[in-house]
C-alpha cells in the first residue's frame, strides 16, 4: 500500500542530496584556491600526473558522482516501507508448490475434518484447493467453492464495508454511534455521547472482553443485547483495549443505519455484489441453504464431532458471514490493490473504495499487545484489522475466527509483497489455519519455516476449549449438606441485563428457566443452597458447569440467587422480584 507520506519523504531526500552536493561545491572551492596559488610557480608533466590523485581531483570526482543522475535499482520507498529482507525472484511460486505437502501435514497433525485454501498474488487469485470432507461421515469433498462459516473472520470484512460507507460519505470513521442509535447507551454517559464507529471497530469502547456473549446465548436479538449492554462495567475509554463482539455490533449497526438498510442487505450490496462474491452473505440461512457447505465440527471428548451448530446471525457484523475461499480471494484482492477493483466499475479508475477510508482501517489505532519485554514486537489494533510487523520489518495485516462450536479462519496479507493467505477449517480451533499461514509467509520471505507454528498456536488457542466454571471437574462432595424444602428456591428472579430468570420444579428436582423464549436448564442439588447447571453456550465451551446459589434468611423464600457463568462482569447476582 502506497504511504501518505511517501511523497514527502521523496522531497526530503532531494533536499538531502542538494545540500550535500553544495557542502562538495564549498570543499572544492577552498581546496582549490590553495592548489592553484601552489600552481602559478609553475608545474612539470609529474606535477601534472601528480594533481590527478590531488585533493582537488578527489573532490571534483566526488562531486561529479554526488552530482550524477541517480538510476535506481528499486521504486524509491520511504525508510518505513523498506524490508530488511528481500524476496528473491521464483520465490513465491515455489513456496506456493509447497501448499499440498504443508497443508497435508497439518491436517494429519491436526485431525480437521476439511479445510480449504487460497493465495492472492498480483492482483488474482493464483492458489485455491479444498482439502479433506465436508462433514465426518460423508463422501462430500472440500474445494475451493466450499462455504464457511467464517466466525470473527466477519469483522476485517465488516469493517471493508463500512470503509465503503466512509468512501462514499455517507459516514465517517469518526461519526457518533449515537447519531443513528439515539436509543444506544453505555453505563457512562460520556462515553455514550462520544463513541464512535471507529472506536467501535478499534475495541476501545470500554466493554469488557466479550461482552454481550453471555446476553446473546440466551436468545436475545440484536437490538435487545445492544440495549442491555448499558448495564455492564466499563474500563477507561479509548485507552483500554478489550475484544468485544458487541463493540463491533454497535458500529456496524449504525453505519447500516446512516446508509438506510439492515446491515445483512449493505453487506450483499456494496461489497458481495459488487466483487462478484456470489457464495457470500451475512445471513446464516443462506450458508444453510448452500448445497457445497462445510458443516462445522466441535471438539467433544477428545474427537471432532459434528453435533452443535452456531448460529450467529444476532452478531452478524462480528461473526456471521460465510464464504469460500474462491470468493475470498476477491476481497483480498482488493486489499492488496489499495481499494481497486477494476471489475465492479463504480468508480473513478476502479477505485472501489478510497485509500483514505481503507487506509483507516489499516492503520495502527491501538495498542492490543503490549511487549512483554524490551525486544518483544508491539501488536497493534486497526478498525477490524490486525496490524503487526513482521520479523522480516513487513507489515502485515491479520485476522482469525473462531466457533468453539465448529470454525477456525484465518487471513494474512503482506501488502509489501503484493501476496494474501486465507484459510478455512470446519472444526473448532486448533491452530491449524495461524499455523499453516504463518508458515506459508515464513517461506515466502525466508525461504523456510522459522519455527513449530502449530506447536505454538495449538497451545494457544486450546486453552478457548477448555469449558467455564469453578466447579468443571470437580468430584461432588461425598456428604454435602442438605438442601432446603424447593418451595423456598422456587420463584421469579430479575436482572436489569440479563432479563428474568424462573426456578421451578422439574419433577423432583428443580431447573432454571432463562432467556426471552424460556430454556429450561435442569439443576443438580451440590450442597446446601448450591446447585449446578450444565451449559454448552458458544462463549463458555462444551461442557461448562456454572454454580447457581441462593442467597436465605432464617426463614422464607430466597431473596437472590448468583449464576456464576453469567457472573462474568460481576453483574451475575438474581434479586427475587417483589422483594
Amino acid at each position: 500500500m502506497k504511504l501518505p507520506h511517501e511523497s514527502a519523504v521523496f522531497s526530503r531526500r532531494v533536499g538531502l542530496r542538494a545540500v550535500a552536493a553544495s557542502s562538495l561545491i564549498g570543499l572544492a572551492a577552498c581546496t582549490s584556491k590553495a592548489t592553484t596559488g601552489s600552481s602559478a610557480a609553475g608545474s612539470t608533466p609529474a606535477d601534472v600526473s601528480a594533481a590527478a590523485t590531488s585533493p582537488v581531483a578527489k573532490s571534483d570526482a566526488l562531486l561529479s558522482t554526488a552530482l550524477a543522475p541517480v538510476v535506481p535499482t528499486q521504486p524509491m520507498l520511504s525508510p518505513s516501507q523498506v524490508s530488511g529482507v528481500p524476496i528473491p525472484a521464483g520465490r513465491i511460486d515455489a513456496s506456493i508448490k509447497q501448499l499440498d505437502a504443508l497443508a497435508a501435514k497439518l491436517m494429519a497433525r491436526s485431525g480437521v475434518p476439511g479445510m480449504a485454501v487460497a493465495v492472492v498474488h498480483g492482483g488474482k487469485t493464483v492458489y485455491a484447493k479444498g482439502f479433506g470432507v465436508k462433514e465426518i461421515g460423508q463422501s462430500g469433498q472440500v474445494d475451493a467453492n466450499t462455504v464457511f462459516q467464517l466466525a470473527s473472520l466477519s469483522k476485517p470484512i465488516g469493517a471493508t464495508v463500512v470503509a465503503r460507507q466512509v468512501s462514499k460519505k455517507r459516514i465517517t470513521w469518526e461519526t457518533k454511534v449515537v447519531e443513528h442509535l439515539p436509543w444506544f447507551a453505555l453505563a457512562d454517559p460520556y462515553v455514550t455521547a462520544n463513541l464512535t464507529i471507529g472506536d467501535c471497530y478499534a475495541h476501545r469502547s470500554g466493554l469488557s472482553g466479550q461482552s454481550g456473549d453471555l446476553i446473546e446465548d440466551l436468545g436475545y436479538d440484536r437490538k435487545q443485547v445492544l440495549t442491555r449492554l448499558r448495564y455492564l462495567p466499563l474500563d477507561p475509554f479509548r485507552i483500554t483495549y478489550n475484544y468485544t463482539n458487541w463493540g463491533i455490533t454497535a458500529g456496524a449497526e449504525a453505519a447500516a443505519v446512516a446508509s438506510g438498510i439492515e446491515w445483512e442487505a449493505l453487506s450483499e450490496r456494496d461489497l458481495y455484489a459488487p466483487l462478484g462474491m456470489t457464495s457470500t452473505s451475512s445471513r446464516f440461512a443462506d450458508y444453510k441453504a448452500r448445497k457445497n457447505r462445510a458443516v462445522g465440527h466441535a471438539y467433544v471428548d477428545g474427537r471432532f464431532q459434528a453435533k452443535y451448530v452456531r448460529e450467529p446471525d444476532t452478531q452478524a457484523p462480528a461473526g456471521g458471514v460465510s464464504s469460500s475461499v474462491d470468493d475470498l480471494g476477491k476481497w483480498l484482492a482488493l486489499l492488496l490493490a489499495d481499494g481497486k477493483a477494476p471489475a465492479a466499475g463504480t468508480d473513478a479508475d476502479g477505485q472501489f473504495i478510497t485509500p483514505q477510508a481503507l487506509g483507516a482501517a489499516l492503520t495502527p489505532q491501538i495498542v492490543s499487545s503490549p511487549p512483554a519485554t524490551p525486544d518483544a514486537r508491539t501488536g497493534f489494533y486497526g478498525f477490524g484489522f490486525n496490524v503487526g510487523v513482521q520479523p522480516s520489518g513487513r507489515v502485515q495485516f491479520s485476522h482469525s475466527g473462531a466457533f468453539i462450536l465448529g470454525a477456525g479462519t484465518n487471513v494474512v496479507l503482506l501488502p509489501s509483497a503484493d501476496i494474501a493467505i486465507v484459510t478455512l477449517t470446519n472444526a473448532a480451533p486448533m491452530g491449524l489455519a495461524e499455523s499453516l499461514n504463518a508458515e506459508f509467509m515464513d517461506l515466502v520471505q525466508f525461504g523456510s519455516s522459522q519455527r513449530d507454528w502449530y506447536a505454538g498456536y495449538h497451545a494457544l488457542l486450546a486453552a478457548l476449549l477448555v469449558p467455564v466454571g469453578a466447579l468443571v471437574g470437580k468430584v461432588p462432595p461425598a456428604a454435602p449438606v442438605p438442601a432446603k424444602a424447593s418451595t423456598r428456591y422456587i420463584g421469579r428472579y430479575t436482572h436489569d441485563c440479563y432479563g428474568p430468570v424462573e426456578v421451578v420444579a422439574s419433577g423432583a428436582a428443580l431447573a432454571l428457566l432463562l432467556g426471552p423464549q424460556p430454556v429450561s436448564y435442569p439443576m443438580t442439588h451440590w450442597s446446601g443452597d448450591e446447585f449446578i447447571v450444565h451449559f454448552n453456550f458458544e462463549s463458555t465451551g462444551i461442557g461448562s458447569v456454572s454454580a447457581v446459589t441462593f442467597k436465605l434468611g432464617a426463614s422464607g423464600p430466597a431473596t437472590s440467587v448468583l449464576i456464576e457463568v453469567l457472573d462474568k462482569d460481576k453483574v451475575g447476582n438474581f434479586t427475587r422480584a417483589g422483594a
